[in-house]
């Protein structure tokens, strides 16, 4: 097959969560399993660190990769979903697997996805997995799909675990409460293994320390352990100084310019920490270098990012309760007159908890990507009216985001979001 061939077999021959939700969704290991013994276990040939979360994984994965290659370490990095490319799921030093790579694959276990029926997250994991065994490198960073329990990527025996943080998502799978989503979220906790905290809330701390303590892992919170404060903002960056509990601070510039990475740049330090005790050799210039340039080492796109200026368009894939709340303080410290949001949802969220928290004040632009999941335009329309939301139904993202760059003025903003498959259709 060719490489489209491929891409057009995985797509609709396997189940796929961003297309149908939780269907796709296999609650146990036992696809990847099999999948993996096929390959003779690559997960076990690489040493890892597993991040999960409710929100933050996909940029704590990002910075660690980043400050790893930086040091001069081969550093694999599996992520999801993809924005562009589906080959952004799978990268090593920042470059993405090659279409060959991917075609050779499928190929190779193209019997064995015939024989085992996985979704379509099981083989991307085996893909990745594979790719990273066969190119030998130091670490790879392997981002949690959804939850951790029962995650596919949840085989793996790491160097690290980390959470970031809970929010409610996925409740329909993980469960509606944040105790039931911090017990999925903590099986990535691995016997003897440090896990780190990002952030804790009274009812999950318990929930944690209970899973480490059964397997002997010691737990880092780095909430605890590190203080970040904004100082300034740059052209491309901004300025934050981290200060650690024993009072000595430091200074460093960050691309990724969202205020929500002063709490991932906690787990990130926290991390730093615990893989300078395990013997990598990561100094405080490699730290500097990497946070720097995140987006230019790993490709990283779609926090906090700006696509235009005059007026300015910023997107963000926050989109569940949480991460709606953090963009919503990006955008109230972001000089504008009008606010314009270009609005697209799921069916599965809990749409009118999100709705509820946006500004009135703001003329709305609903649209829907273009995949079976999507909240149909003039349904979000409708149901964003009883919040008090105002604005029109458009048949695209782009007729959305057209239309207000037409009615905004240079002194404007306009922001795209409300889900991670808006933000991939305009990055």
């Amino acid at each position: 097959m060719t490489y489209q061939q491929t891409l057009e077999y995985l797509y609709s021959r396997l189940p796929m969560f961003t297309k149908i939700g939780a269907s796709a969704i296999k609650k146990d290991l036992t696809n990847t399993i099999a999948l993996c013994e096929v390959l003779a276990n690559p997960y076990q040939k690489f040493k890892s660190i597993h991040v999960g979360g409710t929100n933050g994984k996909g940029s704590t994965s990002h910075m660690l990769a980043a400050i790893l290659q930086t040091a001069g370490y081969k550093t694999g990095l599996y992520t999801s979903p993809h924005l562009k490319d589906f080959r952004e799921r799978i990268k090593i030093n920042g470059e993405m697997i090659s279409e060959k790579e991917v075609v050779n694959f499928v190929d190779t276990i193209k019997d064995s996805i015939e024989t085992i029926s996985p979704s379509f997250f099981e083989v991307t994991v085996a893909m990745a997995f594979d790719y990273f065994a066969k190119e030998q490198v130091d670490i790879a960073i392997i981002e949690v799909g959804l939850g951790g329990r029962l995650d596919s990527t949840n085989i793996i025996s790491p160097e690290l675990s980390i959470i970031t943080n809970i929010g409610l998502d996925h409740v329909n799978i993980l469960g509606n409460t944040l105790e039931k989503i911090a017990f999925e979220k903590a099986g990535i906790i691995k016997k003897n293994t440090p896990v780190i905290i990002g952030e804790y809330l009274p009812v999950t701390l318990p929930i944690f320390a209970e899973k480490a303590n059964h397997e002997n892992s010691p737990l880092y919170l780095a909430q605890d352990l590190f203080q970040t404060e904004f100082i300034a903002s740059q052209a491309t960056t901004n300025t934050i100084r981290v200060q650690k509990s024993n009072g000595l601070s430091d200074e460093l510039d960050l691309d990724l310019t969202g205020l929500y990475q002063l709490k991932n740049i906690k787990t990130v330090f926290t991390a730093v920490n615990q893989l300078r005790e395990k013997g990598f050799n990561i100094t405080t210039d490699h730290l500097k270098q990497a946070l720097k340039n995140v987006k230019g080492i790993t490709g990283l796109m779609g926090r906090w990012q700006v696509l235009q200026q005059n007026p300015l368009v910023i997107c963000d894939t926050g989109h569940n309760e949480d991460g709606i709340k953090e963009v919503l303080k990006n955008i109230a410290i972001t000089p504008h007159q009008q606010l314009h949001f270009v609005l697209g949802m799921v069916k599965d969220k809990d749409i009118a908890k999100v709705l509820s928290l946006l500004p009135q004040n703001a003329v709305y632009y609903f649209c829907a990507p273009a995949f079976e999941r999507a909240k149909p335009a003039n349904e979000l329309a409708q149901e964003a009216s009883g919040f008090g939301l105002k604005g029109h139904a458009y048949t695209s993202i782009s007729a959305a985001l057209e239309a207000a760059k037409n009615n905004a003025t240079t002194n404007d903003l306009i922001f795209v979001g409300g889900s991670t498959f808006v933000v991939a259709e305009v990055v």
